[in-house]
This record gives C-alpha cells, sequence and structure tokens, in this order.
C-alpha cells in the first residue's frame, strides 16, 4: 500500500472522529448561517428550540451524510495532498509557495468530487429550520417533525433541481479552497519553524544529528491555530456557501458568490456574514485538532502494521 493511500485512509477515519466529537456545533453554525435576519436567535435558545422540536438526537440531524462526507473529503485531500507533496517536496521542507500551490490542487480536487455530499448534509441539517414552533400548551397534539433519509434527501434535490443540484453552491465551494490551502500552509510553515527550532536546541546541546520530532499534542495545537487562522478568513464565503447548498429561498437570488455577499451586507449588515461564526469557530477548531493528532496517531499505527 502506498504511502498515499496510507495517509487517505488515517485522514478519512480521524475525519470521522473529529466530526462525530463536534457535529451538535457545526449543525448549529450551518442553521445559523442559513438563517436570515428575522431569524436570528442565539446559540442556546436555538439548542433549546431544537431539543423541544426534534429531541436531543435533533442536534444530530445529517450526521450519517456528514460522516460520509468527512471520510471521502479527508480521504480525497490527503491521497491528493501527499501525492502532490511527495512530487514537489523530493526531501527538503516545503515553502510557503509550495505549500499553497499542493492545498490547491488537492482542496480543488476534493471540493468537486464531494460537493454532493455536502449538499445532502445540509438540506437535511436545515429541512426541519422553518417548522412552525412546539406548541407549550399540553392539551395541543405534538407535532411529529418529518426528516427525511439521504436517499429521500437525494431524490428530493433531484425532483427539485435535477442532478445540478448536486453541485448547489461549487461557486463559493471552490473560492473556499483557499480555507484548506491557508490552514495547511500555516500548518506547514509552523511545524517547519518549530522543528527546526527544536532542532537547533538539540545540536546546540551537544547531538550533532538530532532532529527534533513533534508530539500529537503538537499536532494538536499546530492544528488548531491553523484552522483558526483559515475559517477566521473565509467565514463570509462559508455562510454564502451554506445558504446556496441547503437551496435557501433567499441564496436563489445570488447572481454569483460575489453577489451573495454583497447582498448579505446590505440586507443584513456586517453582522449577516458572520451568522455563527462563534460556534463555527470553536468546532473548526477543535475538529482541525483532532484531526491532525488523530490523522498522524492513525498513520503511524497503519503503516507500523502493513510493516510488520
Amino acid at each position: 500500500m502506498s504511502d498515499s493511500v496510507i495517509h487517505a485512509v488515517a485522514g478519512g477515519a480521524a475525519g470521522i472522529v473529529a466530526m462525530s466529537c463536534t457535529y451538535p456545533l457545526i449543525f448549529l453554525s450551518t442553521r445559523a448561517a442559513v438563517e436570515t435576519k428575522n431569524e436570528s436567535k442565539s446559540v442556546y435558545q436555538a439548542v433549546l428550540d431544537i431539543i423541544k422540536r426534534e429531541g436531543v438526537l435533533g442536534l444530530y440531524s445529517g450526521l450519517g451524510s456528514s460522516l460520509w462526507g468527512v471520510a471521502v473529503t479527508n480521504g480525497v485531500y490527503y491521497y491528493f495532498y501527499e501525492r502532490s507533496r511527495g512530487i514537489v517536496q523530493r526531501g527538503k521542507a516545503l515553502s510557503t509557495a509550495e505549500s499553497i500551490l499542493i492545498g490547491i490542487i488537492a482542496g480543488s480536487a476534493t471540493t468537486i468530487i464531494s460537493n454532493p455530499i455536502w449538499v445532502v448534509q445540509t438540506s437535511q441539517a436545515v429541512q426541519t429550520l422553518n417548522q412552525s414552533e412546539p406548541s407549550l400548551d399540553p392539551s395541543q397534539p405534538k407535532v411529529v417533525v418529518k426528516k427525511l433519509s439521504i436517499v429521500e434527501t437525494i431524490q428530493s434535490i433531484l425532483a427539485r433541481d435535477g442532478i445540478q443540484g448536486l453541485w448547489r453552491g461549487i461557486g463559493p465551494a471552490l473560492v473556499l479552497v483557499i480555507n484548506p490551502v491557508l490552514q495547511y500552509t500555516v500548518f506547514e510553515q509552523l511545524k517547519n519553524f518549530l522543528v527546526a527550532r527544536r532542532t537547533a536546541k538539540l545540536r546546540a546541546a551537544g547531538v550533532a544529528t538530532a532532529v527534533a520530532v513533534l508530539t500529537d499534542w503538537d499536532f494538536f495545537f499546530l492544528g488548531a491555530l491553523s484552522k483558526l487562522v483559515a475559517t477566521s478568513s473565509t467565514y463570509p464565503y462559508i455562510v454564502v456557501k451554506s445558504r446556496l447548498q441547503a437551496g435557501h429561498a433567499h441564496a436563489l437570488k445570488y447572481k454569483s458568490s460575489l453577489d451573495g455577499l454583497l447582498t448579505i451586507l446590505k440586507d443584513e449588515g456586517i453582522e449577516g456574514l458572520y451568522k455563527g461564526i462563534g460556534s463555527k469557530l470553536v468546532q473548526s477548531v477543535l475538529t482541525a485538532a483532532i484531526l491532525f493528532a488523530g490523522q498522524r496517531r492513525i498513520y503511524e499505527i497503519t503503516k507500523t502494521t502493513i510493516s510488520g
């Protein structure tokens, strides 16, 4: 088994673990991004309303398609990233320009392949958004919310929008390739800096051939920091992409990604471009930290098992 395939398997497995741990935050940030100005609620109120209407499991709506999505997304990304890095790197540390190029190649391939999965996931996450609020009157019958399965959601999208509906939001999604590009570029440069600094200290202490090895905690914190930079920089496009992928009524009026940004800014103000950013930052930073640490550990275990 090639190194890039092992990286892909490890990335997919680590992504599933990270997604499972942080999914309620993904669910809340997706709903917040899709809501319009008049529908805006606090995170606390959103959690209470979802639990009242759908139960605790309502916070995990769309988890099935999300797990498929993250496995495919991370698997494909790590495969293309490691293949590209193997061609470019050739035994030396990656420069910033090389990290950006590799990220663009891996990110573009991943986005095109995985977009249908995220359209389904986003549709499932918001499908009960416009249901009426549950009645507090015990004499009133309880409203039963009908949720669509993955297959039913796909059928609904195809019936309404055709096959192209599975690639809703592909424009801003491709623009958002800059997110993993920023993330992995920042990660690689921070990693190179940390390794070089620790190696220099070891050699200054008299270990002439020493090369520093980063720990799982190093990967955890570097992954978190790099994702914080990436998500903070690109969040307005995440809002536009979420609305387009959900088939939101307001998003149907957007002529382009830029028009979507300008429309949100005009109708909802600057805060409209950052709806749900609190839960999204917490979720994405935690997910990235778990992903980077988990991918490294799973890769090493898999590599050792195969070699043994």
